[in-house]
């Protein structure tokens, strides 16, 4: 396993969307997987693995049918709870982010890690990074603190644009 500080678009999220070696990167994020797993008693069923390795062949978000389709062209199986259980178990144990703007999942590139990313979701590719949300978090629970709101559990989704599809486009063009 490679040391992820040199896997920029996977260790620095300022950086999440340069070129970097994702074989490597999805190698090294399913490794961490296995361990956190077994680590808890649980395991990677095969259709559980092949859906962390759909979810990991790109740093993209993909629905559930999406996912169903690859299982089912490789033999998983083509019922809709074959994509769903694995995904609910692989976001239940940090494994997948549920991306809730694009009803799509995206692969955790941090497990293990205790952390509340901010998702930056491209708007053309659906190119999906984790950045650092702490400061946002901490933002938040401060703003509710002033108006008496406790904030049990946020998630931050920005879309914009990807470098490679901001080509042409202004920023914060076509925002809602």
């Amino acid at each position: 396993m490679h040391d992820p500080s040199t896997c920029p678009g996977c260790a620095q999220p300022d950086l999440a969307f340069a070129p970097h070696d994702h074989s490597r990167c999805a190698d090294d994020v399913l490794a961490l997987a296995e361990v956190q797993l077994a680590q808890g008693g649980q395991r990677l069923t095969p259709v559980r693995r092949r859906t962390l390795q759909i979810l990991l062949e790109a740093h993209r978000a993909m629905g559930a049918y999406d996912v169903l389709e690859r299982l089912a062209a490789e033999g998983f199986g083509h019922q809709p709870p074959v994509a769903y259980r694995a995904l609910e178990f692989l976001e239940e144990n940090g494994l997948a982010h549920r991306i809730r703007r694009l009803n799509a999942f995206t692969a955790c590139m941090h497990p293990g890690e205790l952390h509340a990313p901010a998702f930056l979701i491209c708007r053309i590719c659906h190119v999906v990074a984790e950045a650092p949300g702490a400061a946002i978090g901490l933002a938040l629970g401060q703003a509710a603190k002033k108006v008496g709101f406790s904030v049990e559990r946020a998630t931050v989704e920005a879309l914009g644009l990807c470098p490679a599809c901001s080509v042409g486009e202004s920023p914060m063009q076509g925002v809602a």
